[in-house]
């Protein structure tokens, strides 16, 4: 199989599960999370140049986990996700600017316009970003569009097939993809892509789990090319297998596993055109390891 996974300096935050990441300019950002027993509110800038991690200003808003965060332009969205303490899911967003040059780089923006919830699903098509699916007591598939511009929500058609939490989406060539999760104990099959021009969403070739260990909950997704990957997560059991998805065919291929520990509720970003996946959890374990993927090198487990 071909795909390698190097290790890069640690995240210099706590280890930590169910933690946000984006990506803007040349610096990627990650932060919030949950550490095993409290929930976070610390944010972390990564440059891939250096290999190095300086630390942002915190998060104002209550600590949470499992929220969802998303890039337009040269700023930052977050809001949604839970807190563990309160008990209480969150529907506030915020917005970060990395540039500001005075006072707070966060704003509070309107609140997302659906019902408050957690493990969600973000995608941004450079314009708008959108939000949909996650858990509140009812598993949920209704989405959202945010404009940044007018600070406004608006509703859009609702995810097609099952209500899902815990699943993954991603972009790649102006396309958006929704996929994995599960409803109710279930692992769900079913993808789709989203049209933002006519709102519609299309039903692509199911995941199928008699053919491909592609099916989980939790697990990470990121666009590197022209090609999109989905890594890690769990289907029971901690997965570390990693598949490259093809757009253009609408197909699957197996790439090298992760090479770090077994682990769900991660984070992945892409930044100066490199891949890279960090903390997650085992059963109790949290992680704070870094490791860069290069999809065209063949594994080597020695660095």
């Amino acid at each position: 199989l071909q795909g390698n996974w190097v290790r890069r300096s640690d995240f210099e935050g706590i280890p930590r599960s169910n933690a946000v990441a984006f990506t803007i300019g040349d610096f990627a950002y990650v932060g919030l999370g949950f550490d095993g027993e409290d929930d976070l509110r610390d944010f972390w800038r990564y440059d891939p140049v250096q290999d190095f991690w300086t630390q942002m200003d915190s998060f104002p808003g209550p600590p949470r986990r499992a929220a969802v965060a998303f890039a337009v332009a040269d700023k930052g969205f977050l809001g949604t996700g839970f807190d563990s303490d309160e008990e209480v899911e969150y529907a506030d967003f915020w917005a970060f600017d990395p540039n500001a040059s005075s006072g707070s780089q966060w704003t509070q923006v309107n609140d997302f316009a659906g019902a408050a919830r957690y493990d969600a699903v973000a995608f941004s098509d450079g314009t708008y970003g959108y939000v949909g699916t996650g858990f509140n007591d009812n598993w949920l598939k209704d989405f959202y569009r945010y404009d940044p511009g007018a600070d406004s929500w608006e509703q859009v058609v609702s995810l097609g097939g099952s209500k899902r939490e815990s699943a993954v989406a991603f972009s790649n060539g102006g396309l958006h993809f929704v996929g994995t999760g599960r409803n109710n104990g279930v692992y769900e099959f079913d993808f789709w892509n989203y049209d933002v021009n006519d709102g519609d969403w299309t039903r692509l070739t199911d995941i199928n789990e008699d053919d491909f260990e592609i099916a989980r909950h939790s697990a990470v997704a990121f666009t590197l090319g022209d090609k999109s990957y989905l890594a890690t997560g769990s289907n029971g059991s901690n997965l570390s297998s990693v598949w490259e998805y093809d757009a253009g065919t609408d197909e699957w291929e197996e790439k090298t596993a992760f090479e770090g520990a077994l682990r769900l509720d991660a984070v992945a970003f892409v930044v100066q055109g490199r891949a890279y996946l960090t903390t997650g959890r085992n059963g109790a374990t949290r992680f704070d390891d870094l490791r860069e993927f290069l999809p065209n090198e063949a594994a080597n487990e020695d660095d």
